[in-house]
């Protein structure tokens, strides 16, 4: 089993959850974060980092969320490797609100 970033993180990017992964499986990209499905070590930390409650265990992912369990997969390979917190993006706070973010996501 591994961790899943879903659509909450999109257009806000909060890395708390960066800090505390010990296996560095976080993934960057322009607005958005992914883990790296073989690289997460099932070890939980991430969860009670994120801000805006994006993390879920893949077992627990919600139904109307479960495309981001392949779209962190496939993104995974793409984009490179983030091993430290960065400041969220400019307006965070109005965008993890928001629902139906999909069509936000820039690859």
């Amino acid at each position: 089993m591994t961790y899943v970033v879903t659509e909450r993180c999109i257009r806000c990017k909060y890395t708390d959850c960066v800090d505390v992964c010990p296996v560095d499986c976080f993934r960057e990209g322009p607005n958005f974060l992914v883990i790296d499905p073989e690289e997460c070590i099932d070890c939980t930390l991430c969860v009670a980092e994120c801000p805006v409650e994006a993390i879920y265990s893949e077992d627990d992912v919600p139904d109307d969320q479960k495309e981001y369990i392949a779209l962190n997969a496939e993104l995974a390979k793409q984009w490179k490797p983030i091993v430290e917190r960065k400041d969220p993006l400019p307006d965070a706070d109005h965008w993890a609100r928001i629902k139906g973010k999909l069509g936000e996501l820039k690859r």
